[in-house]
């Protein structure tokens, strides 16, 4: 119930006090301070209270709500999208001019340099930003967990504060969403063409490139279905640049007569890390392969078993939906290509070095597509005169391994899929081409939306409010700290379960199922994380005090989750190696 607030002095003048979201209104003056909830209240001499109430309420309510707008969020989420594949980030493949508009998002506003996940995978990372909670707490701790929707999700929190929200695209939770007054979400992980669509009243093929599908939703969304007497959430969240890669058509041939960097670390052979890296199954080299993930001679009617024995075949299913003319244009693309590779009959580092080169170019071709969305999605909040008291945010369920350490997909808390991407622009408030270097995560998202509402943020939620940060201010007691922990093993790709501690310079993980395997970095003096400091004798004191900091972030966020050893895993998976 919305309720003014008011004060009668002893000289009879009225002062009229509006508590709004993030705002203070007195006597016709906004001030920004965070006031939790909407009261009146009409105090004069000897407990006198105004009995026009109802009447000051109607007077009053357009008056304020005209001179404090609350700010639209659109909310651009992508899935794997890797800091380092955005120019803005200054990695590796800048060179390449990766993502335009995304770059100019970061000069128009803020670059979170220090953006972490909490839990490297798709489905659990969304959790974590539905609720503002860690994986043991909201439930949802691996890809085959089924997300509860009846528990407190930030969306429902908007709606009760004022807000329309909706959803298009890739949710990965399960289910039908809840807290959103429109949304249409792609089943599991979705396909790139012509993909099927979950909507309210039902299931439905949807022709064309995925990325333009779920963009094309949100225009439609913010032309024909917003309200104009609401602020709104958005969220647009697109399946690219996740597995397997398959660009748009008219980006086949886009980087086709450049050759994209190599990383540093592509030959890596993970001497000095525990026994886990060496034993995973996400090697460019071993695990990528040709047919079904780098398309070579990929056809509908291919026929052949996959080098894998869990491979990923959602490109070849997605084939057979194509349109004749969709294929034709494809297989002209590849088809020539595929031939050439043949007969150069490559081997060694050099065949790696090839499939490095097709694999980095159609993730990259993928990225191109969500920048293109990025630009449109921009463009219409600008045609309709909404930019100025729009939030565009841009960020990614986590970072990815693109040839980094040989490898691609994610799982791991090194750097390359720990970190996630974090841009913001805020009109009038984010000074434009700020850089923040304090810890952040995705547990934040929740917690910042709500003030951005000038909602109230529940007690249980985990993070903290990223709002002060945007808005330049130095708090006090910002994290020293952050804390992950992965659960999924073993499964596809086998990567260990772990948890760890990251700090502004170090790391510290725990493959816990396999007892003692520790791994300890200075990220200082080894940012590609080569050298494994744990158990060295020079760098005791500071094993021992990471550790003692981990127990307490452990304790701190209440993780009680299973973290036994298996002795059984050792037996199958460490002896037998």
């Amino acid at each position: 119930m919305h309720i003014l607030k008011g004060v009668v002095w002893e000289d009879g003048t009225f002062h009229l006090l509006f508590t709004f979201g993030a705002f203070y209104y007195c006597n016709g003056r906004v001030t920004s301070k965070r006031i939790l909830s909407f009261q009146i209240m009409i105090i004069r001499k000897m407990n006198y209270f105004f009995k026009a109430l109802p009447f000051l309420y109607l007077v009053f309510f357009n008056l304020i709500q005209a001179k404090v707008d609350r700010p639209n969020i659109l909310f651009v989420f992508t899935d794997d999208h890797a800091p380092h594949a955005i120019g803005a980030y200054n990695g590796w493949l800048k060179s390449v001019n990766p993502t335009p508009v995304i770059d100019k998002l970061a000069r128009d506003g803020m670059l979170f340099v220090n953006s972490f996940c909490t839990n490297s995978i798709c489905g659990p990372s969304r959790a974590v930003i539905q609720t503002g909670k860690h994986s043991h707490k909201n439930g949802f701790m691996n890809n085959g967990n089924t997300f509860d929707w009846n528990q407190q999700t930030f969306p429902k929190l908007l709606q009760k504060a004022g807000y329309q929200t909706a959803i298009y695209g890739k949710s990965h939770l399960k289910g039908k969403p809840l807290g959103y007054d429109d949304w249409a979400v792609l089943p599991g992980q979705g396909l790139y063409y012509n993909p099927d669509m979950i909507f309210p009243d039902g299931k439905k093929r949807v022709d064309g490139y995925c990325t333009d599908v779920v963009t094309d939703l949100a225009v439609e969304w913010l032309k024909e279905k917003r309200s104009d007497k609401q602020p709104f959430m958005l969220m647009v969240q697109h399946k690219a640049p996740h597995r397997n890669w398959m660009p748009a058509l008219r980006h086949l041939s886009l980087y086709d007569d450049v050759k994209i960097p190599e990383p540093p670390t592509l030959f890596d052979e993970w001497k000095d890390n525990a026994p886990g890296a060496r034993l995973q199954e996400l090697e460019i080299d071993r695990h990528m392969d040709l047919n079904y993930d780098l398309f070579v001679d990929l056809t509908p009617e291919f026929n052949q078993p996959p080098s894998q024995l869990r491979q990923d075949r959602s490109a070849w299913h997605n084939m057979k939906r194509m349109s004749p003319e969709q294929l034709k244009v494809w297989r002209a693309h590849y088809a020539p290509r595929d031939e050439a590779f043949r007969k150069a009959k490559l081997s060694g580092k050099d065949l790696i070095r090839w499939k490095f080169q097709r694999y980095a170019k159609n993730y990259l071709r993928c990225v191109k597509g969500v920048d293109e969305s990025v630009d449109r999605l921009q463009k219409e909040l600008t045609r309709l005169g909404l930019d100025k008291n729009t939030i565009v945010i841009y960020s990614s369920d986590q970072g990815f391994y693109i040839g980094d350490h040989g490898w691609y997909d994610k799982r791991w808390m090194y750097e390359e899929s720990l970190k996630m991407p974090l841009i913001v622009k805020w009109p009038g408030v984010i000074k434009p081409g700020s850089r923040e270097t304090e810890l952040v995560q995705n547990l934040d998202y929740a917690q910042t939306f709500l003030e951005i509402a000038g909602a109230t943020q529940p007690k249980d939620m985990q993070g903290l409010s990223l709002v002060p940060l945007m808005k330049g201010e130095r708090p006090e007691k910002w994290r020293s700290e952050i804390y992950y922990h992965y659960y999924e093993y073993p499964s596809v790709h086998m990567v260990p379960r772990h948890y760890g501690i990251r700090t502004k310079r170090h790391k510290l993980m725990h493959f816990y199922q396999f007892k003692n395997e520790w791994e300890m970095y200075d990220l200082n003096k080894d940012p590609d994380e080569l050298s494994n400091l744990y158990g060295k004798k020079e760098t005791m004191k500071l094993q021992n005090k990471l550790k003692q900091r981990l127990k307490n972030l452990q304790k701190s966020y209440e993780d009680e989750s299973d973290m036994s050893v298996r002795e059984d895993y050792i037996e199958e998976f460490r002896k037998k190696s």
